[in-house]
């Protein structure tokens, strides 16, 4: 009975001891699934699920048309487990012909302990597909668990920014680095506008690897901000052959062509050579990067004289017929200053001094107003100020305070030395003369599309006036006798249209020596004359041999010029040009002639 009643105490203790197992359990079991229910699911979910950025795609970059010049394609990166690779070796030796990479290339890559290490950036999704495949079929052949398999290689979605137009307009839109960020021009600058917004992805993490298949967006990526520019790219094509081959030609270092509209500002095309591939830029030095329209500044030469006699001109110091004696040399303070090419004293028009060119002539009228005047009017014209075109990097040119002048620099000023200005600035100059005397600065942005598609032009671009319309319309009669038969640059002429325009060759500073070496070739010129549709600038840095502005610019105008006018539908206006006249025996003979038919005309009535 005694042992009976041991037993039965044993048993009821066994009992005890299970019940309260059970009911701690059961406590356990309520907190699990009721109170900690979130927390064990969070943990499940950080074990088995994965989360990733989900790369957003940039907004294109197009031409006034559509046409794209900047764009963003799909693209999968290769990476791989390193961990999972048990023979390098062995495997980069499969893997390298199929992605076309080098086999020590790809046994570096995948070599090491990290659980990520990237094999292959940004490659095209076929790459991946045909990796994927030929693994596949590889393993085939072997057990599931077969130390002989390929594992470890996964894709990453990604975009790679593809150029269509190859180098035609590498120096305004840039180019993104590897990842993926803008690193030169308007990739770079409007960065922030263009890049779009990443999207989140989730994935199931299985053996050390993104599950096939198990993919699921989070947070969706959004597209970056589209750009419309006022290129036109059939322009743009135009214009940087004709660049590319004077260059060439003349063994420059470089050119550059701005086609403007100068009543909207807008740029309709921006040539510059040489150029690079932004499609392959790991061997494109930094200098070949930069955008010398806006980045390098010169001196602009007889360009610049249009500047000092239109501001006499505005001041009411001169007309288009004033005569003035000019001499080959001039001595102003300590320096003697010539013409380009000496000559007997002539009597000379503001017009001829113009048409000729004449350095001499431009100082004689430079001094019929004062110092602190002419620096008025060059800064309205934009000189020594940035013209507002957004482009990065932008230059402001050099323009010295008054207060700086030495006896000799307001002499250099007149004739279009002594300041530098930017190929930008110099075509915003005479897009003034053409719109009437008002300066708009210049864009390359038409207007941005947002990832819906939905097109907001930009804002009217900013205008100020800088001369009298009355001044623009007499200097663009002038200048019209610089592409006579008589002026600096017939080259330039185009049949049926009237053409205005302004040669430049001027000094060019060398920065190795910080002296004047070489030459900067130039002309610039708007048509037609009398009803101004368009402007166009060319500027060729240090060409050798012969390096005057209308003998290498003059052609490359009329190339482009052209065709603007006919791709644009630009009829000739019919007028019938009254040009000023250039000398004083023209003048006075001109005037007779007036006098006579007064005279005949009073005996006739």
């Amino acid at each position: 009975m005694g042992n009976f009643s041991l037993a039965h105490k044993r048993i009821r203790g066994l009992v005890l001891i299970l019940a309260v197992v059970m009911f701690l359990f059961g406590v356990r079991l309520v907190q699990v699934q009721a109170l900690q229910a979130g927390q064990y699911r969070e943990r499940a979910v950080n074990e088995m699920e994965k989360v990733k950025t989900l790369q957003a795609p940039r907004g294109d970059i197009t031409d006034i048309n559509g046409v794209p010049f900047a764009r963003s394609v799909a693209a999968t990166s290769i990476v791989v487990d390193q961990t999972q690779i048990s023979n390098p070796v062995k495997v980069a030796t499969f893997v390298a012909p199929i992605i076309g990479m080098n086999v020590q290339e790809v046994q570096e890559a995948i070599t090491g302990t990290r659980k990520w290490s990237m094999v292959f950036r940004n490659a095209k999704p076929a790459t991946w597909l045909k990796l994927s495949d030929a693994i596949g079929r590889y393993n085939s052949q072997f057990k599931a668990m077969s130390p002989e398999r390929i594992i470890g290689f996964f894709p990453e979605r990604s975009y790679v920014r593809e150029y269509p137009s190859g180098s035609l307009i590498a120096s305004l839109i840039g180019f993104v680095n590897h990842d993926g960020v803008g690193a030169t021009g308007l990739e770079s600058s409007m960065n922030s506008t263009i890049k779009g917004i990443d999207g989140k992805y989730s994935y199931a993490n299985g053996y050390k690897a993104e599950i096939p298949g198990s993919q699921s967006e989070i947070i969706p990526a959004q597209s970056g901000t589209s750009i419309r520019l006022t290129v036109d790219r059939d322009i743009q094509w135009v214009a940087s052959k004709a660049i590319a081959d004077v260059v060439k030609s003349s063994r420059a270092l470089s050119g550059t062509v701005i086609v403007m509209d100068p009543k909207t500002g807008h740029i309709l095309a921006h040539a510059t050579a040489p150029t690079f591939d932004p499609n392959n830029t790991t061997k494109v030095s930094l200098v070949a990067m930069r955008n010398p329209s806006v980045l390098d500044v010169y001196e602009p030469g007889s360009t610049g004289k249009v500047m000092t006699l239109a501001a006499a001109l505005d001041e009411k110091k001169i007309t288009p017929e004033t005569v003035l004696t000019i001499p080959d040399k001039l001595k102003r303070s300590v320096k003697v200053f010539r013409d380009h090419e000496p000559h007997p004293t002539q009597r000379l028009t503001t017009a001829g001094i113009l048409a000729v060119s004449s350095n001499t002539g431009s100082i004689k009228i430079g001094e019929m107003i004062s110092n602190d005047k002419l620096y008025e009017y060059l800064t309205k014209f934009g000189i020594g100020v940035k013209t507002g075109s957004g482009l990065p990097g932008e230059s402001r040119g050099i323009l010295p305070k008054v207060a700086d002048w030495s006896g000799t620099t307001a002499p250099t000023v007149a004739f279009g030395q002594g300041y530098s200005v930017t190929a930008m600035q110099a075509t915003s100059v005479f897009a003034t003369l053409a719109n009437d005397g008002i300066r708009v600065s210049p864009t390359v942005i038409a207007g941005t599309s947002d990832a819906s598609g939905n097109y907001t032009p930009s804002a009217t671009r900013e205008s100020v006036r800088v001369i009298s319309s009355e001044t623009a319309a007499q200097m663009r009669l002038m200048m019209e006798s610089v592409v006579s038969a008589n002026g600096t640059a017939p080259s330039a002429a185009i049949p049926g249209y009237r053409v205005a325009g302004k040669t430049g060759t001027a000094q060019r500073i060398d920065d190795t020596c910080g002296c004047y070496r070489g030459y900067t070739a130039s002309f610039i010129g708007l048509a037609p004359a009398d009803k101004p549709a368009y402007v166009i600038s060319v500027t060729i840095q240090d060409p050798k041999g012969l390096h005057w502005g209308g003998y290498l610019g003059g052609p490359v105008f009329k190339k482009v010029m052209s065709f603007v006018l006919q791709s644009k539908g630009i009829a000739p206006t019919g007028t019938v040009i009254d040009p000023y006249p250039l000398t004083e025996k023209q003048l006075l003979a001109e005037r007779k002639l007036i006098a006579d038919k007064k005279v005949a005309s009073v005996k006739t009535n």
